[in-house]
């Protein structure tokens, strides 16, 4: 059993899936973050949430970053401890910034750290987790490794490629009031599609990687897109209107994820200081962070009095 006082650390930044064509494949870690601090204490486990999901999200046992706690230490034989966690959460919920997979993420990352020295988890082992507690594989990969991810999934179970993204690149997510749920979302989609349409998203998926990568200035073609915003576009009218808006004037703009906030990748910084003012104009009622690209993913400090560490990979 983990001595009492044992606690860590753990930074988990947000992250942008599909990125436009790249369905449930592409993902992006953003430098915008959740906080955790956790604690092996005697009473019993207890969630402090500050922040997002603050009075909204359960604080027991059955807490999401609990419960992915639970499910790291079951899978690899240790006894749940008794937990205190913080939760400084900033991503905010249900916008397409990846909060759930953030929230899996954490948990997971939290139980590598308690376990440090007494079970070692590898990377690939730390996105089976993921992925079993998130379903698929595009948000978890970039919150647990970083940068520009490919993930897939085979018989042997889910996998990903890092990418480094070219300096250029320069995001911008514009955050509606209203919330989107990703179940619903996902229901609208259609069980197959025109083949012209499959054919269109494989050839914008292979030059967003390029775009993105080596070549920012094609990232308005690269991110055209025929597969699931335009099925999605019905419920959600105002990301709709902001994607369109945004495109129009040069912008490549997409559905955040599952939506409805909207990420802007511009190809320099100037042109995201001009898209920001657009969206400032045109929808003052949306928050606008222009962000970096986070290259480090998910990091967790152990903090003990005699071996103090850094977990962080």
């Amino acid at each position: 059993m983990l001595e009492i006082g044992r606690r860590v650390t753990v930074k988990v930044p947000a992250t942008s899936a599909n990125l436009g064509p790249g369905f449930d494949t592409l993902g992006m870690a953003l430098s915008f973050y959740d906080e955790l601090v956790v604690e092996v204490v005697s009473a019993p486990t207890f969630v402090d949430v500050i922040g997002e999901g603050a009075g909204e999200v359960p604080t027991d046992e059955t807490n999401l970053v609990v419960r992915s706690i639970a499910h790291t230490f079951a899978k690899f034989g240790q006894p749940m401890p008794n937990l205190r966690l913080t939760a400084h959460n900033n991503i905010p919920h249900s916008r397409g910034m990846g909060s759930s997979g953030a929230a899996v993420v954490s948990g997971i990352i939290a139980a590598k750290g308690l376990l440090t020295g007494i079970v070692e988890i590898s990377s690939q082992q730390l996105l089976e987790l993921a992925t079993e507690l998130e379903g698929h594989p595009d948000n978890v990969a970039p919150a647990l490794f970083g940068g520009l991810t490919i993930a897939w999934e085979d018989e042997t179970g889910p996998h990903h490629k890092k990418l480094f993204v070219h300096r250029g690149v320069s995001p911008l997510e514009l955050i509606p009031t209203t919330k989107m749920s990703t179940s619903l979302a996902r229901s609208l989609q259609p069980e197959s599609v025109p083949h012209d349409d499959a054919v269109f998203n494989v050839s914008r998926s292979a030059l967003l990687i390029a775009a993105l990568t080596q070549s920012p200035e094609l990232l308005l073609a690269a991110t055209e897109d025929r597969l699931h915003q335009d099925y999605r576009a019905s419920a959600m009218p105002e990301t709709e209107e902001m994607v369109a808006t945004m495109r129009e004037a040069g912008h490549a703009a997409v559905v955040s994820g599952a939506g409805p906030s909207v990420l802007v990748l511009s190809s320099d910084p100037g042109q995201r200081i001009r898209a920001a003012k657009l969206a400032a104009e045109k929808f003052p009622q949306w928050r606008a962070l222009l962000l970096a690209v986070d290259f480090k993913g998910a990091t967790v400090v152990l903090h003990q009095d005699s071996n103090a560490g850094n977990g962080g990979h």
